[in-house]
């Protein structure tokens, strides 16, 4: 259990810091050089025991290091180009640097955080790269932070920009089975605990009982949001000769879209001839697949800038409007959905 600030002493940092009393008192007043490397470890320590001596906060407090910190869950999909793209050029404007590192929540909680207090002046924090308890941990130490994609826990102040799911995605499986008569819908749910792939599910599991199609739990693949797993959980699903029939595919988002391309393509069914499949996020990628992929519009580029530009309003000082941004979304139909040629907005 972390220990309250006010029962934790400066000897109590140095200790676990492994280093003397007078080298923290010099980090905290900052009236002798202390090395990169000693200053990492002591703040580590001091975020750790939650310990911020008020004699020094305020002093602690104007450190700028004019550097906004990024904690994304994994960079190896196309969804966080447009989403990076925001968040560098609002902080390029602002004249800070930007660090990015990756995170999740599910790590040993002794893993030591690469961003925090100690190396940045505030954090956006990406869906699930953190717990709800360590949100709460840098929110209780005054450091700014900025949720994308994530709300907060009940009573946590936090601002968070994100993008409408449910609706979007209940639309998206309706046009499936009122446009082109589908009824065996496979959801490639997205990554467990993170609120987009709730909300979509959500939003599937509405389309289908306002047109009164019970739910099949066997037509749910877990496609984590990315390529390579939807790939091989769909591979999967095909490779078994007693797999359910189904007609269309709703692959959760673009990336995960692009993995059932293949596992269907290699089985030899066409789409959309044989299995209807749409997206969400409208990536890059989507109007050049073959066929074009029908998926869901949602500015991720704006979310980043968003996101971003709060962020810096705290740093100012000043408080937001409004703890809740949520952007619209559209769908938008193309060929593998079995519509015309030309993209339509619906």
């Amino acid at each position: 259990m972390t220990r309250r600030s006010s029962s934790v002493t400066i000897r109590d940092v140095a200790r676990q810091a492994d280093v003397s009393v007078a080298t923290v008192s010099r980090y905290l007043n900052q009236n002798a050089t202390v090395s990169e490397e000693l200053s990492s470890r002591i703040q580590q320590v001091m975020d750790d025991l939650d310990y911020v001596p008020q004699a020094t906060a305020r002093q602690l407090a104007l450190r700028k290091k004019h550097t906004i910190g990024l904690l994304l869950t994994n960079m190896n999909r196309d969804f966080f180009a447009p989403l990076l793209a925001g968040i560098e050029g609002v902080v390029s404007e602002e004249g800070y640097n930007l660090l990015v590192a990756t995170c999740r929540s599910y790590v040993k909680p002794e893993y030591q955080l690469p961003l925090g207090s100690h190396n940045t002046d505030g954090l956006l924090v990406f869906a699930d790269s953190l717990t709800d308890e360590q949100i709460a941990q840098f929110h209780a130490r005054n450091l700014p932070l900025v949720l994308i994609h994530k709300t907060p826990a009940n009573g946590l102040n936090v601002p968070f920009v994100t993008v409408e799911n449910k609706a979007a995605s209940r639309k998206l499986v309706d046009h499936l089975i009122t446009v082109h008569g589908c009824r065996r819908i496979v959801l490639m749910r997205g990554p467990e605990q993170q609120e987009d792939s709730y909300w979509r599910e959500v939003g599937y599991k509405a389309a289908l009982a306002l047109h009164g199609i019970p739910f099949d739990e066997n037509l749910t693949l877990r496609g984590s949001f990315e390529r390579e797993i939807a790939y091989n959980a769909m591979k999967a699903f095909l490779d078994r000769p007693d797999h359910p029939p189904f007609d269309a595919v709703f692959a959760g988002d673009d990336d995960a879209a692009i993995g059932v391309y293949e596992a269907l393509k290699e089985v030899g069914l066409c789409i959309p001839t044989d299995v209807r499949v749409v997206g969400f996020d409208d990536s890059r990628m989507a109007p050049f697949l073959t066929p074009p992929l029908t998926t869901v519009r949602a500015p991720t580029e704006q979310v980043g800038r968003l996101a971003a530009q709060q962020l810096f309003t705290l740093l100012d000082g000043h408080r937001l409007p409004e703890q809740a941004t949520v952007l619209s979304t559209e769908m938008i139909a193309r060929e593998s959905c079995g519509c015309h040629n030309q993209p339509e907005t619906l």
